[in-house]
């Protein structure tokens, strides 16, 4: 299993198009992962369960992936949250 915190840096923290952007690009790994804010962890691969994290920018996230692919998978959110999920420009 890989654990790793991330900071959500785009303005809009996790909303609703962050959100489906994260679960489209965990969606092709054979891995389970989740998502840990504010006392809360919920499947990452849920557009509902993460939407209900609301967690906004500056928010720290614990990331949880665990799978055969999970390397390839963290990589893949490590660099979604680095871009701002695409959407800062």
């Amino acid at each position: 299993m890989l654990e790793r915190e991330l900071t959500i840096s785009n303005r809009l923290g996790l909303h609703a198009r962050a959100t489906a952007k994260l679960v489209q690009v965990l969606a092709p790994f054979r891995c389970n992962a989740t998502l840990a804010a504010k006392g809360r962890e919920v499947n990452a691969k849920s557009i509902m369960g993460v939407m209900l994290l609301a967690a906004g920018q500056g928010t720290p996230v614990i990331v949880r992936i665990d799978g055969e692919d999970e390397a390839a998978a963290m990589d893949a959110v490590a660099s979604l949250f680095e871009r701002r999920f695409d959407e800062d420009s």
